[in-house]
């Protein structure tokens, strides 16, 4: 195939033409979205990988692979990422697509931040 043939995953779902992945791509999406919806909800608290990883019992490079998306985390690790980042977690997984949202605990008070949550999706 040349270079005039090829066309995107994304180009291909937009044209309604089937899309064929391998398994190991499938996954690798679910890494990543999961690892973007974690890397956000850090930054929207204001904590480095490493407070993460404390909060978390984590390391730094346990959360650093985590965003990457280098590593996919057991259910009891991410319990923990997500009472580290004071949020519940949904993930929904469809057909090879995934969506992971970190839903924020609500605190009373003047501090409580607003917010639907963080959403990432592959």
């Amino acid at each position: 195939m040349n270079h005039t043939q090829w066309k995107t995953r994304r180009t291909k779902k937009l044209l309604g033409e089937t899309v064929e992945e391998s398994p190991a791509y499938i996954e690798a999406g679910h890494a990543l979205a999961l690892g973007q919806a974690v890397h956000d909800r850090r930054l929207t608290l204001d904590l480095s990988q490493a407070e993460l990883a404390r909060r978390a019992g984590m390391t730094q490079p346990q959360i650093s692979n985590i965003e990457g998306g280098d590593s996919v985390p057991t259910l009891p690790l991410l319990t923990r990422l997500a009472g580290a980042l004071d949020a519940s977690l949904t993930i929904q997984l469809d057909d090879g697509d995934s969506t992971f949202v970190f839903t924020p605990h609500h605190t009373p008070g003047p501090d409580t931040a607003s917010g639907d949550g963080h959403t990432s999706a592959a």
